[in-house]
């Protein structure tokens, strides 16, 4: 799953903070009716992935079940990545197309905690996130990329995965050693990997503008 950040921020429940957030919602026209865990999703837009921090509550820490989730599938056409808990993990596994990352689930429903932000800084992990930042999420881990990292990020990591790609067919092919891939290639490995991509049997994934800008400025 890829998508731009949306963040949100829980923590224990303190009576006067809930009132105060409670009241600033009311002044920005939120909805009243429900949980303050609903005004996240109510701001998620297509291409948005929904990222809070709920300090890792499990038991009377879930932000969504089923309902939330099929809203948030809705705008965002992704999921969720949370530090913390959901729960109708069944009804949630029956969304096609949703998708999540979270600590665990429980049949309980979100008490004693408050919203106390959207859209600001928060921690996931060992990782800081800001709203806006990109995030990869795959099978064995996340990652969060600031926004102006992101083209030359892609660009490269695109040439990686051609590299892999050229790397592993020659090696079983047997044309090189292992030794010889894994280190800093030769003119002779040089020469056949761009005369690979001049003959790609398939569509790069880039232009050819952007190869050129790529070779241009790395030195291998």
């Amino acid at each position: 799953m890829t998508g731009r950040v949306v963040t949100a921020q829980y923590m224990p429940l303190r009576p006067d903070l809930e009132k105060y957030i409670k009241d600033k919602g009311r002044e920005e026209g939120r909805t009243q009716q429900g949980g303050t865990n609903s005004w996240p999703i109510d701001i998620l837009v297509e291409g948005d992935v929904y990222v809070a921090d709920s300090y890792g509550k499990i038991a009377d820490g879930t932000l969504i079940g089923d309902n939330l989730g099929n809203s948030i599938y809705g705008k965002s056409r992704r999921g969720v990545i949370f530090n913390g808990s959901v729960r109708d993990q069944e009804g949630l596994s029956e969304i096609k197309g949703f998708n999540g990352w979270f600590k665990g689930q429980d049949p309980s429903y979100i008490m004693q905690m408050s919203l106390v932000s959207i859209n600001t800084p928060v921690r996931i992990g060992r990782a800081v996130v800001l709203p806006g930042d990109v995030v990869l999420a795959k099978k064995y881990g996340v990652i969060f990329i600031p926004a102006h990292l992101i083209e030359d990020l892609v660009i490269t990591s695109e040439m990686t995965a051609l590299r892999d790609e050229f790397g592993h067919l020659r090696l079983r092919e047997g044309k090189y050693k292992p030794g010889e891939i894994d280190s800093e290639w030769n003119v002779e490995i040089k020469k056949d990997f761009m005369n690979w991509l001049n003959n790609y049997p398939g569509k790069l994934p880039m232009t050819k503008q952007e190869l050129d800008d790529y070779f241009r400025d790395r030195n291998w």
